[in-house]
């Protein structure tokens, strides 16, 4: 098995096999019974509202405290890994951009972007703050000292964007976004996330209500009450 902090830039295949996410009470939230994709697909992941859709991407991370079953990233079983592993696997092979932002306060747009460079070798961290500042440019935000508590939710999305994009991982998972963008800059989001599987290989998963994204993806997953109902090719 490949150490858990290679960093390699390349895609993951992704394989999972009866996938079960439960809440505390023992409640069924996401079954997968079978889901197979290859390195470097683009996989949009559709549905109602309450679905189920976030908590299997977040299950695809190895976020969930009571999932069963194997969700296999390359030869990785995230599943099968401790939290320490776990945590040290996302850390060097997966780009996150969440829902709720979970950004740092305290922190500046650039000093959010490039916090991933925290957890990489010292040599690694010059590079990943330099494509921060450019994710961040290239989306349009301020260079300016501001901290992210005075942001609008559009600000705050896009530096969750350059945060995951930044990093280079060879995993991106994507909840909802564009969301929180106007439709010019969520189309230029969707240009750039295309444009990077299709330069890098990298592996995306985006879960999302928009149709312009949706139809940019290479494969489309439907989830109902939990339950993958449609796995069809994009039109």
């Amino acid at each position: 098995m490949p150490s858990l902090v290679e960093a390699s830039r390349a895609g993951l295949s992704l394989a999972v096999s009866d996938l079960q996410v439960r809440d505390r009470r023992g409640r069924v939230l996401v079954s997968v019974p079978s889901l197979a994709a290859p390195a470097g697909a683009l996989i949009g992941v559709r549905g109602p509202s309450g679905a189920g859709k976030s908590t299997l991407l977040y299950a695809l991370a190895g976020l969930t405290e009571h999932a069963q079953g194997q969700v296999r990233w390359g030869e990785t079983d995230v599943l099968a890994l401790g939290a320490e592993q776990r945590a040290a696997f996302r850390a060097a092979h997966v780009g996150m951009i969440f829902q709720d932002f979970l950004l740092f306060e305290e922190l500046d747009a650039l000093g959010n972007a490039g916090v991933t460079a925290l957890f990489r070798q010292r040599s690694q961290r010059r590079s990943l703050r330099a494509r921060a500042a450019e994710q961040l440019a290239r989306l349009g935000l301020p260079a300016d000292r501001r901290n992210v508590s005075s942001f609008s939710g559009g600000e705050r999305q896009r530096v969750a964007v350059a945060r995951a994009m930044a990093a280079e991982a060879p995993i991106l998972l994507a909840d909802e976004p564009t969301a929180s963008l106007d439709r010019e800059a969520a189309d230029r989001l969707i240009e750039d996330l295309v444009r990077l599987v299709r330069d890098t290989g990298i592996t995306l998963v985006a879960v999302s209500h928009d149709p312009q994204l949706i139809a940019r993806m290479d494969r489309v997953l439907t989830v109902v009450d939990g339950t993958l109902t449609e796995d069809r090719s994009a039109a």
